[in-house]
């Protein structure tokens, strides 16, 4: 019996230490950053990184460098992920969270098409449960993982002024789903009011879903009348990518994003 906690005790010393290294090691990368070589890749992949303000560029690469330990990218139909697919996607995906306290805590693994691809989706009504195919450019599950075309994550990154990035959308539901329901209502910053932010989405969205259904021009993607989850989604997108536009015509939904993600992206963004 002696010898037997023995063995359990210098196995779980052993264990013990291994963690231990893992975490250092994982420190280090943390605190080394992205080597100029990837640093090159990520501003040449997406421009919108180089707009990020200086200081909070250092925990924007430290998100990455945990972003990049902690998930798995898998090539889907012939694709082979290479590491400038792999940075391009995760510095998309860390922009969201370079200043916040929030993190992609369940996710794992990142699948990429080399275009939209095909998926099946189920509709209930009552008891009748109809399949339907269709094609996407993007898809977000709950606790993973999340399903890129990088045809269109590329494209995203490279026009960062439509208002439209797929990684963003996701990556944005991947957020709202940490709250334990994708529905648009994130797990908020600290002293952020649920209240307050339920009035200005709520309204923000009623707007929304009037303009959509009466055929009139929309600050933020028409998709987003497809729920409150999907208006959360498009408003991510608008507020990175035309948060002038956003400020502007939305100011109180610009004020309750820019303290979600502690990100100000007007006042670094050119209009």
């Amino acid at each position: 019996m002696i010898e037997f906690l023995l063995v359990v005790l210098i196995l779980v010393a052993a264990l013990v230490g291994v963690l231990a290294l893992r975490r250092r090691a994982r420190q280090t990368r943390r605190d080394a950053g992205l080597t100029e070589a990837q640093r090159a890749i990520v501003a040449e992949e997406v421009p919108l990184s180089r707009a990020l303000p200086a200081e909070v560029r250092p925990a924007f690469e430290a998100r990455m460098v945990d972003f990049l330990d902690q998930v798995e990218f898998t090539g889907c139909n012939g694709l082979e992920v290479t590491d400038a697919m792999r940075l391009s996607i995760a510095a998309q995906a860390c922009l969201l969270i370079a200043n916040s306290g929030a993190w992609y805590e369940t996710l794992r693994s990142v699948l990429v098409y080399p275009d939209a691809f095909r998926s099946k989706m189920k509709d209930h009504d009552g008891y009748v449960v109809t399949e339907r195919e269709t094609v996407r450019s993007g898809e977000s599950w709950a606790r993973g993982p999340v399903v890129l075309s990088w045809a269109d994550a590329q494209q995203g990154a490279e026009a960062p002024h439509d208002g439209h990035n797929v990684v963003f959308h996701e990556f944005a539901h991947q957020l709202d789903d940490l709250s334990g329901a994708t529905d648009g209502m994130p797990d908020l910053a600290p002293g952020q009011s649920h209240a307050e932010w339920r009035h200005v989405f709520d309204e923000a969205y009623a707007q929304h879903l009037y303009r959509v259904e009466n055929h009139r021009h929309t600050l933020f993607d028409p998709y987003g009348a497809e729920g409150p989850q999907e208006f959360f989604a498009v408003a991510v997108e608008a507020f990175f990518e035309t948060p002038h536009r956003v400020r502007d015509h939305a100011p109180e939904l610009y004020g309750q994003l820019a303290r979600f993600f502690a990100l100000d992206p007007a006042s670094w963004r050119q209009p």
